[in-house]
């Protein structure tokens, strides 16, 4: 329902003469308490206070006050010294533990055998009571270079390769006397002239060649 000019006045009215949102709604009809006071919040009227709290206000002014509580005495308390103990008796000394001494013409006790663990390695294990004398760092090790096998005494060993000497091998790597030429070289080779003709050999001519050797099983298949 719209807002006339006439509804608007007469909510105006109802509103300044103090009547209440829901009253206002049921004069007017159509509209509900809500829009009432939304319309006149937009309005600009004068704000009212709530019904609610007018109420507790004068609930809590209609109520008697507390009449204020004595305040006890307080009792002073007697400070409490502490007593003094008394002082403990010292306790006796103790006489010592007679030493058992053996009977005459008993023959004396065998030592007692000592068990010993031993560990990993063949190291002894010390118990709780035992104490081992600090052991003395070891020297230090001189580096020596291993002398060579008395097979290989004279001949060139991998050690002694260079640019300027054979290096045929001479023998299987296995042998104790494997070795090297040790020859001087051929100039633009790394082996001796006798080495060089067997490691280097020119090729024949193709009429001279030997045929390769037949394929095993007859040779490949033929799909």
């Amino acid at each position: 329902m719209s807002w006339t000019d006439e509804r608007i006045e007469r909510l105006t009215k109802m509103w300044e003469g103090g009547s209440t949102a829901s009253q206002i709604a049921d004069e007017l009809g159509g509209v509900s308490r809500n829009a009432v006071i939304g319309k006149a919040h937009r309005l600009g009227l004068k704000a009212r206070p709530s019904p609610v709290k007018a109420n507790e206000k004068e609930e809590a002014a209609a109520k008697p006050a507390p009449a204020p509580k004595a305040a006890k005495p307080v009792e002073p308390k007697a400070a409490k010294i502490p007593s003094e103990p008394a002082p403990r008796a010292a306790p006796p000394p103790r006489a010592p533990a007679p030493v058992a001494q053996p009977a005459a013409g008993a023959a004396p006790s065998a030592p007692q055998q000592r068990i010993v663990s031993v560990g990993p390695g063949g190291f002894l294990r010390q118990g709780p009571g035992d104490q081992q004398a600090p052991i003395p760092p070891a020297p230090p090790r001189r580096l020596v270079p291993a002398k060579p096998s008395p097979e290989i005494a004279d001949k060139t060993s991998l050690l002694d390769l260079n640019d300027r000497i054979c290096r045929w091998p001479m023998g299987h790597p296995g042998e104790p006397d494997f070795h090297f030429c040790g020859e001087k070289v051929n100039p633009g080779f790394p082996y001796c002239v006798e080495h060089c003709g067997r490691a280097y050999q020119a090729q024949l001519p193709r009429g001279h060649r030997r045929p390769p050797p037949p394929l095993p099983f007859g040779g490949p298949r033929v799909r």
